[in-house]
């Protein structure tokens, strides 16, 4: 009887320590528990008349969307470089994290969209988000049934969406922001005021940050996936010339050696392999989810179109960028004037010029690399540039 009494006060004692502790650490507000009174005015939070303090339970999940854990990395080109570019030398950064689109918008999102903006814009901003469906075609090539069917019919669906600007992308992300966000303040119950055109505020807890294309150095940093060669306490066991291990592109291991790990060009004129033995399954682009996905999650961060990214182009924007967070989102330092030549035309380097990375189907195996970069301008469209979206973690210290 004794030894069961003093194990149930032993238990009693244990419950009242847990509890003293957890309600230590109760007391200290923080964004998702703040308390119910201000600690720097005394004064009760959401009374008749005083300042409302909204419930918060972290960042909501958007569509389509992976988390991307930020780092440090050593971000540039370890290839080769064999076009004698130097425009991305080794240096080391830190990436915040943040998060990115699993795949590439695809013809579906696109169409969507376009089917909104009808319904509320003008004609003539609906003729100005149209892809260029040109894109496909040449004079010395059959390529006409991409340029009619490829982006409306529907066995195209989830492939990548080509034929759109730097500038559609930009128009793109904000108009999604804007979608999304309305239908979660829907489910949460929040009024939009009319006045505020549409915009739901920040305080409200219910809302995203906004979509948007993500900087140079977030894609090469998600590309790269080193999340998956960490060893012990941070310790990385190795780089990678790809968004996979090891120095090839074929696959080395189990039922699907020898197969592709990315769509792209396999050498002159050969896209695909040869009937009967597809390789990478496809003469143009695949389908969203054709290939494995990188230790991030992330789809076709290798070939199947380039992607556009935020970033306009200087060759040395990797020595002239800060070291925590980098972009370039003009001229600043490297002025486009020491470049461009308007009389004679003698370079395409201005500040609406923009990076693409990622290599394409039609590209070979050297430009899926991540660090590799070329650049377009911002008006420009091909058939081997797409993009996918990326957004900040708000509330986040890392």
């Amino acid at each position: 009887m004794n030894k069961i009494m003093s194990l149930l006060k032993g238990a009693f004692l244990v419950v009242c320590i847990l509890s003293f502790l957890s309600s230590c650490k109760q007391s200290r507000p923080t964004a998702e528990n703040p308390g119910g009174v201000s600690t720097a005015t005394g004064l009760e939070y959401n009374s008749d008349g005083g300042f409302q303090v909204t419930e918060y339970q972290g960042q909501p999940e958007g569509p389509n969307l992976v988390f991307i854990e930020g780092g440090r990395s050593v971000l540039g080109s370890f290839e080769e470089d064999i076009m004698n570019s130097r425009d991305n030398i080794e240096r080391t950064v830190t990436v915040a994290s943040f998060y990115m689109d699993e795949t590439e918008v695809s013809n579906i999102h696109w169409l969507e969209y376009l089917y909104y903006v009808k319904l509320d814009s003008s004609r003539e901003f609906y003729q100005s988000s149209l892809p260029d469906t040109t894109v496909w075609t040449s004079d010395l090539a059959f390529n006409d049934p991409y340029r009619d069917h490829y982006l409306r019919y529907p066995g195209f669906r989830y492939y990548p969406v080509v034929g759109v600007s730097w500038i559609q992308a930009n128009d793109f992300c904000k108009w999604r922001t804007t979608m999304v966000n309305l239908k979660l303040a829907e489910e949460a119950g929040v009024e939009v005021p009319a006045e505020s055109g549409g915009r739901i505020a920040l305080e409200s807890g219910v809302v995203l940050p906004d979509y948007r294309l993500p900087t140079e150095a977030e894609w090469e940093y998600a590309a790269q996936g080193l999340i998956g060669t960490q060893w012990l306490d941070e310790n990385q066991t190795h780089q990678r010339v790809y968004p996979w291990d090891g120095h090839s592109v074929r696959n080395p291991y189990g039922k699907k050696m020898g197969y592709f790990f990315a769509n792209f060009k396999r050498g002159r004129g050969d896209y695909a392999g040869i009937a009967g033995k597809l390789n990478d399954g496809a003469m143009i682009t695949a389908y969203a989810y054709e290939f494995p996905p990188n230790d991030f999650g992330l789809y076709h961060m290798a070939g199947n179109v380039n992607e556009w990214v935020q970033d306009v182009y200087r060759s040395l924007s990797f020595q002239d960028m800060d070291d925590l967070n980098p972009i370039r989102r003009d001229g600043i330092l490297d002025e486009a004037e020491k470049y461009y030549d308007y009389e004679n035309y003698n370079s395409l380097i201005n500040d609406k010029v923009r990076v693409y990375k990622g290599g394409s189907w039609k590209d070979v195996a050297y430009w899926m690399s991540p660090g590799t970069r070329r650049f377009l301008e911002q008006d420009s469209s091909t058939a081997t540039i797409g993009f996918r979206c990326a957004m900040i973690r708000a509330g986040s210290n890392y």
